[in-house]
């Protein structure tokens, strides 16, 4: 009699094991990689905290198909070869069924391969460069792409500012800088502005006096800047010092507080394109503005609002695919549509062919020492 228990048990474990999926009895591990520390650390912060707030905010309510979510933080320093190991690590020692990250795209194109090669999907919050979704179809984003993303500054410096000529100055080790150059230049001049000058300096470079003299002497209206916060303050300190008055602009890259503590009045009367403003009067956005702050203490920028919706965009993902399974995520997150999409923070997600939201950009102003929205472009 107490074998025949003892074989009545075993089966009744087995059969619950059936019944009820193996994850919902431990954790669903989710990884993280982002630039925690490094150049662009602000980025990595705000990303961390956005995708930890979301997590928190789904256990708190149960978790999801009854487990709850494990985040497992990496920080790559915004260096190639920390993002590959990270990567390795979490995918194989870790077991994790999704990754988001990278910040940025050059790092998001080393972490991409990856993924794809071991068929682990990847939702990058921010990398706007057109070429990271396109390493395979377990590589998705939360943001517009750059082709997007130049085209409307280069609509706005041209049609809503009414500046024909303009300069570019370009990094030109960043993929994220050289694609959004690409693409203002071509939208730009298709609208019959001229280039008067196109110079590049090395992310990370301390003097840019030369390329500004050049571009003073090319007498531009408009300077476009693609890049990221921790160069383009010296570069408008610099620019203004040698008398260059016209204003600067360029994309989501200058969204960081620190851009305005280095730049200070230098930066008064730019503009560039981002993903959300927390002054839009929307109620999904002011809940989430007004946790962020109650959490961080800080206004949240849109790499944490991106970020955040990229890990609720993962979660809903996961509870329409009724599984953890990557290639179920993979199938579930292309079956949002367009009358049936993801409505995050910074708008409402459905994907294109190649895995790209289609969604709407805002263009701010810098304006008394604060980012001011000044206008919403629609796709």
């Amino acid at each position: 009699m107490q074998r025949f228990l003892k074989v009545m048990l075993l089966l009744g474990i087995i059969f619950s094991l059936l019944i009820f999926p193996l994850q919902a009895a431990g954790t669903i591990k989710i990884g993280a990689i982002f630039p925690i520390t490094g150049p662009i650390a602000t980025f990595g912060i705000s990303s961390a905290n956005g995708v930890k707030m979301a997590f928190e905010e789904v256990n708190a309510k149960g978790g999801v198909l009854g487990s709850k979510i494990e985040l497992i933080l990496e920080d790559d320093q915004y260096k190639a070869e920390e993002v590959a190991n990270a990567a390795k690590k979490l995918i194989e020692r870790d077991k994790v069924v999704a990754i988001l990250g990278e910040v940025a795209s050059s790092m998001s194109l080393v972490l991409a391969p990856i993924c794809q090669a071991s068929k682990v999907v990847m939702i990058t919050p921010t990398s706007t460069n057109p070429r990271v979704t396109l390493v395979g179809d377990y590589i998705f984003r939360a943001c517009f792409i750059d082709d997007f993303q130049g085209t409307v500054m280069a609509n706005f410096v041209y049609k809503t500012l009414k500046l024909k000529t303009s300069a570019i100055l370009v990094a030109v080790t960043s993929d994220y800088s050289k694609g959004l150059a690409q693409f203002y230049k071509e939208a730009y001049t298709k609208l019959g502005g001229k280039i008067v000058v196109e110079e590049s300096y090395s992310e990370g470079d301390s003097d840019f006096r030369a390329q500004l003299t050049k571009i003073k002497a090319a007498k531009p209206e408009f300077v476009y800047l693609p890049g990221y916060y921790s160069d383009i303050g010296p570069i408008l300190l610099q620019a203004r010092e040698l008398g260059i008055t016209v204003p600067f602009g360029g994309g989501d890259g200058w969204d960081s507080p620190k851009l305005l503590e280095t730049a200070g009045k230098a930066a008064e009367g730019c503009y560039f394109s981002n993903h959300y403003s927390p002054e839009s009067k929307d109620l999904k956005v002011q809940t989430f503005v007004k946790n962020y702050k109650k959490k961080f203490g800080e206004t949240p920028d849109a790499l944490a609002a991106l970020s955040y919706d990229a890990a609720m965009l993962l979660v809903e993902a996961i509870k329409r695919a009724g599984s953890s399974e990557s290639s179920k995520i993979r199938d579930a997150l292309v079956s949002f549509t367009k009358d049936k999409p993801f409505r995050g923070v910074t708008g409402s997600i459905y994907f294109d062919q190649n895995r790209n939201p289609i969604k709407s950009a805002v263009i701010i102003e810098i304006k008394g020492g604060k980012q001011v929205y000044k206008a919403t472009v629609k796709p």
